[in-house]
């Protein structure tokens, strides 16, 4: 019979963690929970008070630090404001950057964005009349980042009663302008689909193993138009070392098996004894995979065994296959108490023909010509594990491509003039501990923390961020957005590209230097973004903006992909969110789109699947999370697997210049 785990294995439990909106008060507090390794999500919304919502996974001790950074949990309503009716010696100059109409399933929004000499102190209001004698008023956000005035915006889409046509931008000092409303994102109409065409091919969420299996079966259905590419960089595997706590904290020992816990760690047991004579000596003796301390004992049979010379005695011990650390930071000093038997584990909770040995990614690489001739276009999922949509995306978008070549003529058009690489999952060991062990992992299951921050109730808090851990803007560099605590939810690595994970995907552009575009598919909030995504945040230096007619290729092609989305559900990204990862989020050192784009030419996009939904009920949008309803997840995959496919559309017609 297997021994049994005692009720102090509870201790190993680690703290839970939980999807929360914070509110901070102005862009400085944002950037003090970046600066603090907080784990953010791409939802980020800046309020009409001149506060700033942010959803983020904490834990009740995280959450009670960035109390002490100036955040706190969002109020259930928005904050309101009213403009301020403070005048000048002269009236500002306001300029209109933009302003758009958009109309969703649910009626027409307005956004708009504008700039005032007067920078952010400036107090502006915007005005519109639209069809049918419609009007309306809202104030106006200042939009500041790294202490960069970057002008002024609504804090989300405005709902108005019917198509605007005129906008009117006042100021508190005196300052107007005014513009036609245009429509957004008025891109190129999307191809129509032939008789027959299909998709919808997605029914549930999917693991790796099913995600691997289904690009196979791909392959398998269609040799003439697909290869498999087993990427050559091996990952860590869904695997950990086994794992007990002995004792009560402070005064426990922290063992660790040498070998993984699915490679012989979880038979591993321990326990620790007082010996029935007194003036015993400590000893430690292994009988098969049984660990047994005995404490040593005064002239009265009391333990006398501090913790640190349980440690120690367990680590000289030959054969013993642990290694025993102390808990935490604590010293050891305070006398071990006895511990029943207690068994060894990794903890991972996976059923068993889940694969716990290093993983090689595949990427489906489809196209008539598989030979380099054509524009390449990569597109890859789930860096970030918790993100499930994603991976759905690459597949629906896959199926579509390949099931429809006989049956449509655009379709085969796309297939004939592009060479796609479609990588589902980036991330395979983190997915999986998402799907069956905690749901809101973000990382890798690479565990780079030192043995004081490796005991069993932080396993939740392990892992490198892959979309930190590339080579250009990093944390390395200089740059903001990333944190070098390995505990943190955007741990950059010891290293750049010291994952495979990383690895895998430059190796992908270094090796298929017909790559032009990319498409790196994330959730949730509603993005559209390209380079820069980094910053030093003295003096908020970028790297290096495209040129002015690079950037207008990014936004022609963002706004045609992104009538793609539209046209499926209605979904519109938001003109706000839509542009420079620097501009329209906030810095992300070391991500993978910034090392494309600089070194090698990749025109690098991101997808933020998952727009806010708008309720017609509380007239307020609200954010979808990471794991929606599948009924949910399902339309995000149909609507971003259409933009996809309109990518693809992009590179077919792209001629290098």
């Amino acid at each position: 019979m297997e021994p049994s785990v005692p009720a102090v294995a509870g201790l190993a439990d680690p703290e839970p963690a939980s999807l929360v909106t914070l509110s901070v008060p102005d862009q400085a507090g944002l950037e003090r929970l970046v600066a603090a390794g907080a784990d953010l999500t791409e939802r980020v919304r800046p309020q009409a008070d001149g506060s700033i919502q942010v959803d983020a996974v904490v834990t009740p001790t995280q959450l009670t630090e960035y109390t002490g950074l100036g955040a706190r949990p969002a109020p259930s309503t928005p904050p309101s404001s009213t403009p301020s009716q403070r005048t000048t010696a002269a009236a500002d100059q306001i300029v209109i950057e933009r302003a758009v109409w958009f109309k969703t399933r649910d009626g027409y929004f307005l956004s708009v964005e504008a700039t005032s000499n007067a920078g952010a102190t400036s107090a502006l209001t915007a005005s519109w009349t639209g069809r049918r004698g419609t009007s309306g008023q809202t104030p106006m956000v200042p939009y500041v980042d790294a202490g960069a005035y970057l002008g002024h915006q609504l804090s989300t889409p405005v709902p108005a009663d019917a198509q605007p046509l005129w906008l009117t931008v006042t100021s508190a000092a005196g300052g107007k302008a005014e513009a036609r409303i245009k429509e957004w994102p008025d891109g190129e109409r999307p191809d129509r689909a032939g008789p027959g065409y299909q998709k919808d091919f997605v029914t549930q969420y999917m693991p790796p193993l099913q995600l691997n299996e289904r690009i196979k079966a791909l392959h398998k259905r269609f040799p003439r138009l697909t290869d498999i590419i087993a990427l050559p960089y091996s990952t860590n595997g869904y695997r950990r070392h086994a794992q007990a706590l002995l004792g009560a904290p402070p005064n426990a020992v922290v063992i660790t098996s040498n070998a993984y816990g699915s490679e012989g760690g979880n038979d591993l047991a321990a326990e620790v004894v007082t010996p029935a004579t007194p003036g015993s000596p400590l000893r430690v003796t292994v009988s098969g995979r049984r660990i047994t301390v005995s404490l040593a004992t005064d002239g009265a049979g009391a333990a006398v065994s501090t913790v640190a010379q349980v440690v120690a005695a367990i680590n000289a011990t030959p054969g013993v296959r642990v290694k025993a650390t102390t808990y935490r930071t604590d010293p050891g000093a305070g006398v071990m108490a006895p511990v029943a038997l207690t068994q060894l584990s990794d903890f991972l909770k996976a059923p068993a023909d889940v694969p716990r040995a290093p993983w090689r990614v595949l990427a489906l690489r489809v196209g008539v010509h598989r030979d380099g001739s054509r524009t390449g276009v990569l597109a890859y999922a789930q860096e970030h594990a918790r993100e499930w949509v994603p991976p759905l995306v690459t597949i629906e978008a896959a199926e579509r491509l390949l099931r429809n070549y006989d049956r449509d003529a655009a379709t085969r058009r796309l297939l004939q003039r592009t060479e796609i690489f479609i990588v589902p999952v980036v991330n395979p060991d983190g997915a999986n501990y998402s799907f069956y062990d905690f749901n809101s992992q973000r990382k890798n299951m690479t565990n780079h923390c030192p043995a004081q921050q490796s005991d069993p109730a932080l396993r939740n808090t392990w892992g490198v961020d892959v979309n930190r851990n590339y080579a250009v803007g990093s944390l390395t560099d200089g740059y903001f957005g990333a944190s070098a605590n390995c505990q943190s939810g955007t741990y950059a690595g010891p290293a750049e590209h010291s994952e495979p994970e990383s690895r895998n995907v430059i190796w992908l552009a270094q090796r298929y230097r017909n790559i032009r575009f990319a498409m790196n598919v994330h959730s949730y909030g509603g993005y559209f973004m390209w380079p820069p995504g980094a910053y030093k945040l003295d003096g908020r230096v970028t790297l290096p903006r495209p040129t002015t007619q690079q950037e207008a290729y990014f936004l022609r092609s963002a706004r045609t992909i992104e009538q793609a989305i539209a046209a499926e559900r209605g979904t519109v990204t938001w003109p706000q969110q839509t542009g420079p990862v620097t501009d329209v989020l906030y810095s992300a050192a070391g991500n993978s789109a910034d090392e494309l784009w600089y070194d090698y030419g990749v025109f690098g996009w991101d997808f933020e699947v998952g727009s806010d939904l708008w309720n017609p009920t509380t007239r307020a949008w609200e954010g979808v999370g990471f794991q929606p309803p599948f009924s949910e997840g399902h339309d995000e995959a149909m609507e971003f697997a259409s933009g996809l496919i309109s990518l693809i559309g992009v590179a077919a017609d792209y001629r290098e210049r």
